[in-house]
This record gives structure tokens, sequence and C-alpha cells, in this order.
């Protein structure tokens, strides 16, 4: 049963790839299943899913989970406000007579706008739209212009604050706590703060690579060629500082403990909402679509949570999180062959898959065994997302490359927009491999949660599955 749950989870990834249906729709589907077969076959009784009710109501007291909702409006709210024009023109209008002045501006706009529209495939979409455009007007060549909206949608993943650390931060101190259980260890359990400041090192190592790229790439014999475009108002470059501003002081807030996730989350919902009252952004029937926007999309993100909690549990049920425990505890070699291989299943899920539906689905699973054979939680969290980051990108079949594809109007042949990635991809491996060779650039604001002895000889055994574990990726 244990390999027919594995078969479930394949086919509920090759669902979440091809039917186009509703993600929550496909995951819950998939727990179904699993949980009749299980309970047909004889091989689990009705009894064991009592415990689903009890591991809901625990996933929405979290108050973590309140984040979700403010940071779906903080996005809805980010679309509605001129901030993209706004910001877009002031990074232009600081150097216009370089011809790299657009690609850094779509950069940051990525830093900005990324964080705050939650899964990747949204980023794609807003940039899409807001972006592409823009660079366009300003004569960026069209492989250029797709390359930069695929990098620029993928920020959301390693630049707090944003939902994708939230989410992640809390899967990976539920699979740490089952890995501490398991093993016996007394390691301090690592938390979604820790997380936050793990991947600011990385993330900010990235954005100066990235911002070198775009640098070089732009061509010299071009300096000059982008057109000025047309002065911003006073209003405008307030805008653009007021966002700016309001982003570093979260970050900076978050990363150095000031704030909490859910306390930054509500100050830039209210510093957004009130611009936009002021400035009349909320007038009419606007104040209605973004109420609308705000709870479908918030609603899409907490069924997804609760269709993976109840898959989660049909396949420990099935046995499925046995296997691959055992599989990855008999692995031979080091935790770093452990981390490889993990590392290697997220990315290749990440070629179909969005970042929620992976941190819902695929890191309950991976997650509990990885960290028991390597013990720096922290370290293994930043790598998993920097490992996200390369597989959205990573051509020809990246998440991000897929969807940017269909988003974007112009129909650029394939290879000339692989080799306007190249350079941006080879970025974020040097990125990765450092982080995996340093594993102290995710500690260097703690040191002390760094692993302290290795892991590779302490035996990993998870519960049975008649008597799954209190505590899920959610809670």
């Amino acid at each position: 049963m244990a390999m027919f749950g594995l078969c479930l989870l394949l086919a509920t990834g090759a669902g979440l790839a091809l039917t186009g249906l509703p993600a929550f729709l496909v995951v819950f589907a998939a727990a179904a299943t699993g949980a009749l077969v299980a309970v047909a076959t004889g091989f689990a009784s009705p009894d064991v899913f009592s415990a689903l009710p009890l591991r809901v109501g625990g996933l929405l007291e979290s108050d973590l989970f309140q984040a979700i909702p403010l940071y779906v409006l903080m996005g809805a709210l980010l679309n509605r406000l001129p901030v993209t024009a706004a910001l877009f023109g002031a990074i232009v209008s600081a150097a216009p007579r370089r011809a790299s002045a657009p690609l850094l501006a779509g950069l940051g706009l990525g830093v900005l706008l990324g964080p705050m529209n939650g899964s990747v495939g949204a980023s794609v979409l807003a940039l899409s739209r807001s972006l592409a455009p823009r660079l366009e007007e300003r004569g960026v060549p069209a492989a250029q212009r797709h390359a930069l909206v695929v990098v620029a949608s993928t920020f959301g993943v390693v630049v707090p604050p944003s939902l994708v650390l939230i989410l992640l931060g809390d899967a990976m101190m539920s699979a740490h706590t089952i890995a501490l259980n398991a093993t016996g260890r007394a390691d301090r359990i690592v938390n979604t703060q820790d997380v936050f400041r793990g991947a600011l090192a990385p993330a900010a190592l990235f954005l100066v690579l990235a911002a070198c790229v775009a640098i070089f790439t732009a061509g010299r014999g071009q300096e000059g060629a982008t057109p000025p475009g047309k002065a911003l108002s006073r209003g405008e470059i307030a805008i653009s500082a007021i966002a700016v501003a309001l982003l570093a002081a979260l970050l900076g807030a978050v990363a150095a403990g000031y704030l909490y996730v859910v306390e930054a989350a509500a100050f830039g919902a209210v510093a957004l909402f009130c611009a936009a009252w002021s400035t009349g952004r909320l007038a009419g029937d606007r104040m209605a679509g973004l109420l609308a926007e705000t709870m479908a999309g918030s609603g899409a993100l907490f069924a997804l949570l609760i269709a993976a909690t109840t898959l989660t549990l049909a396949l420990r049920v099935l046995g499925t999180d046995r296997l691959v425990a055992d599989g990855l505890a008999a692995m031979p070699g080091s935790s770093n062959t452990v981390m490889l291989v993990v590392l290697a299943i997220v990315g290749a899920s990440a070629l179909v898959l969005d970042a929620f539906e992976i941190i819902f689905v695929v890191i309950p699973i991976v997650a509990p065994p990885l960290l028991a054979r390597a013990p720096d939680a922290v370290s293994a969290s930043v790598l998993l997302l920097l490992a996200l980051q390369a597989s959205f990108i990573m051509p020809p079949f990246g998440y991000a490359l897929m969807v940017a594809r269909g988003a974007l109007p112009d129909r650029v042949p394939a290879p000339a927009v692989w080799r306007a990635l190249a350079p941006y991809l080879a970025a974020q491996l040097a990125v990765l491999a450092a982080v995996f060779l340093f594993p102290g650039l995710a500690h260097w604001r703690d040191p002390t949660l760094a692993a302290r002895a290795p892991a590779a000889e302490i035996e990993f055994s998870l519960p049975r599955a008649e008597e799954p574990p209190p505590l899920n990726f959610g809670q």
C-alpha cells in the first residue's frame, strides 16, 4: 500500500499539471481516493480518519495563518496603486542614459511585487501585465523581456517577507518537530523567523548577481538608446518612495526580530489601504472588488492547505511517508547526499507544480527524514527555496517559464529566451552551490542555529500508521 500511496502522489502531480482543475479539487480527490482504498482493502480502520477534524481545527487555530489574507490584501492593493509605473519610472530616471536601467527597474519591481503576489504563477501574470509593456516601450528586446519577467516573478520565493517563506517556514517547523521526536535529538526547533533570516543573505547575493547580469547583458552599444519617457510627478515620486520605504521597513523589522510575520503583514496592509483610500483608488465598487479578490485568493490557499492536510494523513495511513523515510535513511553516504536527493525531488516537482503545492504536498513527505539526516534545518530550508527558484526558471519546462510563454503576447523562439535566461540561471545555481558548500551563509545573524554534529548514524523511525502524530505541517 505504500507504493500505491507513492503512485497516488505522482498522480496528484500529474493532475495538477495537466487537468487545469483548481489545485484543491485535485488534492482532495487524491486524498479521498487514498482513504477509500485504505478502508476498502482493510488496510486501515475508518476510525483512523477521525483525527482529521482535530487536525484541520488545529491548523486553522494557528496565529501564523492570519498573515495569509493580509498578504493577499497587500498584493491586491499594490495592483490598484500606481506603484508599478511610478517605481519603474523612478528607477529608469535615476540612470536615463544607461541601457540597463529598464532591466534594473524590472528587477526592482520583482523584489517589490513578488513577495506580495503570493504564488509564482500569480507573479508571472502580474508582471506580464505591468512590467512587460514598459520594457517594450523602452526598447528592450523580446527575449530579454521574457527572461526578465520569468526571473523577477521568482523573487517572491526567496525575498522575505512573502507567503512562500511563511508557509515553508511553518512546514519546516513541523517537519523539524517530527524529526526531533523520531531521533531524540535535543536541538531547538526552527521557526519562521529563522527561515526569514536565513534567506536574507542568499537572496541579497542573488539580487546583486542578477543586477550584474542585467548590466552586462544590456549591451554597451545600446547606451542612450532608451527613450527618456515622461517626467515623474511629485505624487508618483512620493508613492515610489513610500512603497520602497514600506517594504524595506517590513523586511528589516521582521529580520531583526522587532516584528512578527503577522504584525508586519497587518502594518503593511493598513498602510497600503490608507494610501489607496486617500488617493481615491477604492471609491465606488472598487472596495467590493478588492474584498472579493482578497477573499477569493485567501479561500483558495486555505482550501489547498486543508486538502493537503487530508492527503498527508492518507499517505501516512498508507505508509508512504515511512517508505520515503526508510529510503532516505538507508541511503549510503553523508547527509549531503540525502540533501542532494531531496533537492532533486523538489526541483523536479517544481517543473510542474507551483510553490504552494510543493510546500503543502511534497515537503511534509521528504522534509522529516531529511532533517533527521541533515540537522541544520535553517540551511536546509534555504536550499529548498533556492532549488525551487532554480527549477521555476529552468529551461525548457520551468514552471515560471511555461506560464510566461502563455501570458506574454510576443511569440519569441524558445532558444532565444533560453539564451537570455542562461546567465540568470547560472547566477542562481552559483548561489545554491555557495549555500550548499558554505551553510554559514544562512546563519549570518545567529550562528548558533548551525548544525552542531552530523546525524548520519541516528536512527529515524516514524510513528505507526494507526497512530498518526498530532502535529502536521500546518500546525
